[in-house]
């Protein structure tokens, strides 16, 4: 087991290396086709450990070699392979492989092919540390590769100036959440004189239950979270993340780097369930996420920024469901919505390959009879975000709802009105692009043209797995327990409470109430999708410009001016810092630099005059001084 862990890793290492160091002399498709080979292979190998393993298996920890040892705490480079890294991997390395080969057509005219891919393997393997790392450290590196990656791929086309700052923003608002986990994990090895996951969750229980420390650690780790996963205040960067090549908003927004903070919650389960306080400000933060980009999505224009804020939204949705101590409901989110949401990106960057790189949906419609393939899986992907029927973002997502009733029925109509929320902006992007009148140019309907097969192929994937993903954990009323499967699976990386406390939200709704629940949220889906399709298919209303919105749209459209706000606050209030560290450093730093200098010049041209190499006078000055120190000595004695 040990070589086809160490290899899981490793390969996606090895196809970064091959292609960063001989990709720009090989011919592309041999660039494209060992990219994805190696992340394919990766893939293979987590589904044969996967076979190997039950809900009874308990963890494996591979070790590589002891890296150092400081203050008593022993820390090794080494991975853990349980239930939750098999989980994460298949999902990092499944739909990792099918972005991989729909870039090879999608990338195919790009000058920086051979960079990107490099890129993509780099951010693969940064990913897979995260993941499989066995402790907090091998974590953290991981964290830090895919902020690294992250900002060379969002900024990859860096001639642009906005891409550039699109980028940075990025990297910038990332290194705050870092900041904060650094900082968390630092705590965790000051108290438990350990950073390895089942060695600290040994010693979770030394902390008091709410205590001031454990509240302190599992903020930092959350605030951390934040950053990743793009939660309030930290999500204004994942919108802008738009700004590179298509493939790798799928990657970012779907199976791998926003992800991590769902993740890092869930593997230190053993510490939040410790902290109801900090749980409970997780289930504020994702409410709040999910409202606030919820509203921004119903106003949006660009294709790619529905679908971006669509993410964000989802993302608080995972949170609640962690607020709520439903770790493997969250996983069970995670999962689906890597299947469906890969799916639109993909679908819509291959819309956008046919519209000649246009993304504004203004200038779409009617595309469904020009790229069939690309419209039925698109409408697949936005069935099941929606929430059709038995379709794997319908399940996981009712299993949210179901756990929220469970706590408090407000927070369930809450969530029912975010999930009507978002059938209304799905199937308002689905509308704009794919029915009425074609609103483009000659010149892009002279180009329409469905993508090539390793573009589609990915899509017909993702589609089936979107359409069958919620098999892995069916609901009770169709002939399983709510924790049957996946609840099971990963009870060996939950602590006895988190298990119980799970346990009992997710079987806590009487089966009648839980009925007529879903028939609510299903009587509601399809009335939403009754309203949308009158308003902009039989009534042919039309997006407007941002600036012709009034009201609540203009709101949307402008998202709060919240990125304003920032802007004018933080962004501006640093340029200003900036400035007047200019302002102290050339006026008062370099005018005291100057002055001493100009000072050493003059003591220098002083002395140039009585060092002018005449032996007569430096024999005065000798006598002179020898004079001198005679009498100061003689009248201090």
């Amino acid at each position: 087991m040990e070589n086809l862990v160490y290899a899981i890793v490793l390969l996606p290492l090895l196809g970064f290396l091959i292609n960063g160091l001989f990709g720009k002399n090989l011919p592309k498709i041999l660039v494209g086709s060992l990219a994805t080979a190696v992340v394919f292979g990766s893939f293979c190998i987590a589904v044969s450990l996967f076979m190997n393993f039950n809900s009874e298996s308990q963890p494996v920890i591979v070790k590589a070699f002891e890296w150092f040892r400081v203050n008593g705490v022993q820390i090794n480079f080494g991975f853990q392979i349980d239930q939750l890294s098999l989980m994460m991997v298949m999902i990092i390395t499944g739909i990792g492989s099918l972005i991989h080969l729909y870039s090879i057509g999608y990338m195919s005219h790009d000058k920086g092919f051979y960079k990107f891919f490099t890129y993509l393997n780099l951010f693969i393997f940064s990913m897979l540390l995260l993941v499989m790392g066995s402790n907090y450290l091998i974590l953290f590196i991981g964290w830090e590769g895919v902020g690294l990656c992250s900002y060379l791929l969002i900024g990859f086309w860096y001639t642009n100036e906005e891409y550039g700052k699109a980028a940075r923003k990025a990297f910038i608002m990332n290194r705050i959440g870092d900041l904060a986990l650094l900082i968390g994990i630092f705590m965790i090895a000051s108290q438990t004189n350990a950073l390895d996951y089942l060695s600290v969750a040994e010693n979770a229980g030394k902390f008091e239950l709410d205590g001031t420390v454990i509240i302190f650690i599992t903020a930092s780790l959350f605030i951390g979270a934040t950053g990743k996963s793009a939660q309030v205040p930290l999500y204004t960067w994942l919108p802008d993340a738009m700004a590179g090549p298509t493939p790798v908003s799928a990657l970012i927004h779907a199976a791998t780097m926003v992800t991590a903070g769902i993740y890092l919650v869930v593997r230190s389960n053993f510490l939040f369930t410790l902290a109801p306080t900090v749980q409970g400000g997780i289930l504020f933060i994702g409410f709040l996420t999910a409202a606030l980009a919820g509203f921004y999505a119903l106003r949006q224009n660009d294709i790619k920024k529905v679908l971006a804020y669509s993410t964000v939204s989802q993302l608080g949705f995972m949170f609640i469901a962690l607020g709520l101590g439903a770790y493997t409901t969250a996983m069970f989110h995670v999962m689906t919505h890597a299947f469906f949401k890969a799916l639109l990106f993909l679908g819509a960057g291959s819309v956008i390959h046919a519209m000649s790189n246009e993304q504004d949906m203004r200038f779409m419609g009617g595309l469904k009879k020009y790229i069939p393939l690309t419209h039925a899986t698109f409408l697949i992907g936005t069935l099941a975000i929606s929430g059709f029927p038995l379709l794997s973002g319908m399940i996981s997502k009712d299993e949210i709802l179901v756990a929220a009733f469970a706590k408090n029925p407000i927070y369930w109509v809450f969530l029912f009105v975010l999930a009507a929320v978002t059938a209304t902006y799905m199937f308002r992007l689905y509308y704009l692009t794919f029915h009425g009148e074609f609103r483009g140019t000659e010149e892009q309907k002279h180009h329409l043209h469905e993508s090539p097969s390793n573009m589609t192929l990915p899509l017909i994937v993702l589609a089936i797995l979107s359409v069958l993903g919620g098999l892995i954990n069916l609901p009770h009323f169709i002939g399983h327990g709510h924790y049957a499967k996946l609840m099971e699976w990963l009870k060996p990386v939950l602590t006895e409470e988190s298990f119980k406390q799970m346990e009992t939200t997710l079987s806590a709704v009487p089966f009648g109430t839980e009925m007529t629940l879903l028939a609510a949220t299903v009587l509601m889906f399809f009335a939403v999708w009754f309203i949308v399709k009158n308003t902009y298919v039989n009534k042919k209303k039309q997006a407007l410009p941002e600036e012709q919105y009034t009201g609540w749209e203009k709101l949307s459209a402008r998202k709060l001016y919240i990125d304003e706000l920032y802007n004018a606050l933080i962004v501006k209030t640093v340029e200003g810092l900036g400035r007047g560290g200019k302002m102290f450093d050339k006026g008062i730093l370099d005018r005291f630099v100057d002055f001493v200098g100009d000072g050493a010049e003059d003591s220098g041209k002083a002395m140039k005059r009585i060092q002018n190499g005449n032996v007569e006078n430096y024999i005065l000055i000798m006598s002179l001084a020898v004079g001198i120190i005679l009498i100061v000595n003689f009248i201090l004695q």
